[in-house]
């Protein structure tokens, strides 16, 4: 790896797919709309002035109106989603209408740092105990980041015929990350296994006080999965069992709780408490289509089956399951081997010194104690990003006044700031996870808006005030660590529910009545099936509209409704 820079235009605090992209762009390769999209709003917009650099709002301001954009991610990241991807949820492989034109003119000075041993940022890490073989949430088609996509890459290992609709593991995505700063000629430009720490404003940009590196721009794409929430004290002791033999405990109801039991051997028997509040809080797992997501919707099968016995007596049967179209559900003898514990809280633990069990006391919903052998814990309740490595002053700059100032952030942290701009205070700028859109897919966008800032191509974010007061000068000594406890969090508990998970599993994010999906909205619909599922709404509509009972039965041909546009 090449020695550091002491002098860069743009600092980019992370080295994941966002931080990749954008990398790849400040490396001179511009996106240029090249027509083909069927919205003729979008296509006569952009086609005046094709330059995806010069994103302005009017471009998506028609998205809120058109069942085409039905989804929750932030407009610029579906804009540029679509324009990649036109189609994509209802066309295999759909011609892109974007073309990455190379002009080195336009490219500047950055670097992008991460923690991690190899670029890929969460990917390259393994901050859950499951298996690396678990399948990720979107399909490889979506996976692609630009100038080198996962079929190209698939194509070198001879294995181009399994991409389409299919989930990549995450140990695959992750090689597929570190090849991608070479395949593309960004690797002069990515850092890996380097700690940012101490970073402070100053009169005419920032400072990186562990690294010395001086910059004028500032882009966080550290993502919100760096820390996991840890366990409480009661269960401590537990967490430190490592015992196959013996029962394990899981609590957490999110995807991080389910790959842990994915990843369970099928023999081991698994104890699992989680939260179960349906119509409050639901779990994510909730949203998997059981031919798309056969191992989660078992998992939510299980847990829903769990739920409804704890309400009814002994005899009661559990909810059908759907043995025969789910291959997952006979990999494991669920009725002896999983004991799903709604509502349950631990209440005592009884562990002496050099034992390798404890005995856990369960409080259920029903008063009722319980009492369990265990040889192991996964408190898998969700996983938090951090600020911590910007100055306490930067930091205030950043967050929402209503924020909470706690160094562990969630997808909702910075997501109402980033509903005006993902300029989050002056040439600060966030991307990725960090802007609640947690899918590779909608990285692009936030990417290519930060880009257009720093080359200038977009206005600058009106600040209320003008003038920005440098922050005091942080040393690395004064400067919190980024491996921070976590144990400061009020949230850390089974609470923590809807997505934004890595694509793999980007799930566990601040618990609210109505949660964000970023991008897992759609999960139970089979991609398959779409295309049909829009046909058949189309015809309903068009009856609908024929019939002119919409109009007080005036009859057909007056004032005809829109149809449903296959998008």
């Amino acid at each position: 790896m090449a020695s550091l820079p002491s002098c860069v235009d743009t600092l980019i605090i992370g080295n994941g797919p966002a931080a990749l992209i954008l990398s790849y762009i400040l490396h001179g390769h511009i996106p240029y709309y090249v027509g083909g999209h069927q919205d003729s709003i979008l296509d006569l917009k952009l086609s005046k002035d094709p330059s995806l650099l010069h994103l302005t709002p009017d471009l998506y301001a028609h998205f809120l109106s058109s069942l085409r954009y039905s989804t929750q991610a932030l407009p610029v990241n579906t804009l540029l989603d679509t324009l990649v991807r036109p189609n994509a949820d209802t066309e295999i492989n759909p011609k892109s209408c974007i073309e990455w034109r190379y002009e080195p003119e336009k490219a500047i000075s950055h670097a992008a740092i991460g923690e991690t041993a190899q670029a890929g940022g969460q990917w390259a890490d393994n901050p859950v105990a499951a298996g690396a073989d678990v399948g990720t949430l979107s399909y490889a088609e979506q996976l692609s980041l630009p100038g080198y996509t996962y079929a190209d890459h698939l194509a070198k290992g001879q294995k181009q015929a399994q991409y389409d609709f299919v989930r990549p593991t995450r140990s695959e995505v992750a090689d597929y990350l570190k090849a991608y700063p070479k395949a593309v000629g960004i690797s002069d430009a990515v850092y890996t296994a380097t700690r940012v720490d101490g970073v402070y404003r100053v009169q005419d940009g920032f400072v990186v006080g562990s690294l010395g590196i001086r910059c004028k721009h500032l882009v966080l794409a550290s993502g919100i999965f760096t820390v996991n929430i840890p366990p409480p004290s009661l269960l401590a002791p537990v967490a430190q069992l490592d015992r196959a033999e013996e029962p394990l405990l899981v609590v957490g109801s999110g995807f991080s709780a389910a790959d842990v039991i994915i990843s369970t051997p099928p023999s081991r028997k698994i104890i699992h408490i989680f939260r179960w509040a349906p119509d409050t809080r639901p779990s994510p797992l909730r949203g998997c289509h059981h031919s798309a997501y056969p191992e989660y919707a078992t998992v939510y099968r299980q847990m829903k089956s769990a739920a409804i016995a704890s309400h009814r007596s002994p005899s009661a049967k559990s909810p059908l399951l759907r043995r025969k179209s789910n291959p997952f559900f006979s990999q494991r003898n669920w009725a002896t081997t999983y004991e799903g514990l709604p509502n349950a809280e631990a209440v005592e633990v009884s562990h002496l010194d050099g034992s390798s069990t404890a005995t856990v006391k369960i409080r259920l919903a029903s008063g009722d104690i319980i009492t369990r052998a265990v040889g192991g814990l996964q408190y898998v309740v969700g996983r938090r990003g951090s600020l911590d490595f910007l100055s306490p002053e930067l930091r205030a700059e950043i967050l929402t006044p209503t924020s909470s100032m706690s160094h562990l952030i969630s997808g909702r942290t910075l997501r109402s700031k980033a509903e005006t701009s993902l300029e989050v205070a002056p040439s600060v700028f966030i991307t990725g996870s960090l802007t609640g859109d947690s899918l590779i897919r909608h990285a692009i966008g936030g990417c290519v808006f930060a880009a257009g800032r720093i080359l200038g191509a977009i206005r600058p974010t009106p600040f209320p005030s003008a003038s920005v007061t440098p922050s005091a000068t942080v040393s690395p000594s004064q400067s919190t660590s980024s491996s921070a406890s976590a144990s400061s969090d009020t949230n850390s508990d089974p609470s923590s529910t809807p997505p934004i998970q890595p694509e793999h599993h980007e799930e566990d994010q601040d618990s609210s009545p109505c949660p964000p999906t970023n991008g897992h909205s759609d999960l139970h619909l089979d991609r398959r099936k779409l295309a049909r599922a829009l046909d058949v709404a189309d015809a309903e509509n068009r009856l609908w509209v024929d019939s002119g009972w919409w109009a007080g039965g005036v009859g057909v041909g007056v004032a005809m409704g829109p149809r449903i546009s296959r998008a």
